[in-house]
């Protein structure tokens, strides 16, 4: 099966005035279509340099990464934005919702970069919504919202224009316990429909939601195993 991210010796630095730091050192990773991976490892490790590599916000300095049979590692700023917004869905720990919209025309945004018509935009938000179980609370605004449903507002967001990879960035991390186990629970089914899950987070028991663990520490991966194993192999 064709990976549907491919890397390969990825490197990445960056000039702290004439020092250079090398913050990824050569990360060679495949990720199949439909898998659910969680990325872990200190401060500092790369993750979320590397996390931002997988989600076309940074170009990698030296190697080669194929994204669903697309090398988007030496793309232009524009077309890694029209690879952003077609093949990968974004959730971030801060849930980055506009306060002045409500939770469908949240969820709406992508599609009005994507030049969506309004009716199709709203039908596909709807849509989305129902996905994570929302779709009742459709016309609130996120001051009417708990933690929890906004996150969920922001998965939705993500799925709207049914990209091929959702890319978790601490998407716990502002929330309880209990919260927390409900959104992690939305993860899961959203990966069962089919959707490959890339999920970045420093907790073993958020880590073990996904079905392998890589971890990384200074720039290089230390382990890659089923999830299982690799929570406890750290127990």
């Amino acid at each position: 099966m064709q990976p549907i991210i491919e890397l390969r010796e990825i490197r990445k630095s960056y000039f702290m005035g004439t020092n250079m730091l090398e913050v990824l050192k050569g990360i060679s990773l495949n990720i199949l279509k439909n898998e659910y991976v969680a990325l872990m490892g200190p401060s500092g490790s790369g993750k979320s340099t590397l996390m931002n590599i997988l989600g076309c916000l940074d170009t990698p300095t030296k190697g080669s990464y194929i994204l669903n049979g697309t090398d988007v590692s030496k793309m232009s700023d524009d077309d890694l934005a029209e690879v952003r917004n077609t093949e990968i869905g974004f959730v971030f720990q801060q849930f980055n919702l506009l306060p002045r919209l409500t939770a469908a025309e949240n969820v709406a945004l992508p599609l009005i970069y994507a030049g969506t018509g309004k009716k199709e935009r709203m039908d596909r938000a709807m849509e989305a919504l129902k996905k994570v179980a929302l779709s009742d609370r459709s016309h609130h605004k996120p001051n009417e919202l708990s933690g929890g449903q906004i996150q969920r507002v922001a998965i939705a967001r993500a799925l709207v224009n049914n990209p091929a990879i959702l890319l978790a960035d601490e998407p716990t991390g502002n929330l309880d316990s209990k919260t927390s186990v409900e959104v992690m629970e939305i993860f899961s089914a959203i990966q069962a429909a089919g959707n490959t899950v890339v999920l970045v987070t420093h907790e073993e028991d958020i880590a073990a939601y996904a079905k392998r663990v890589v971890r990384l520490r200074d720039g290089i991966i230390e382990s890659d195993a089923p999830a299982h194993t690799g929570v406890l192999e750290n127990a």
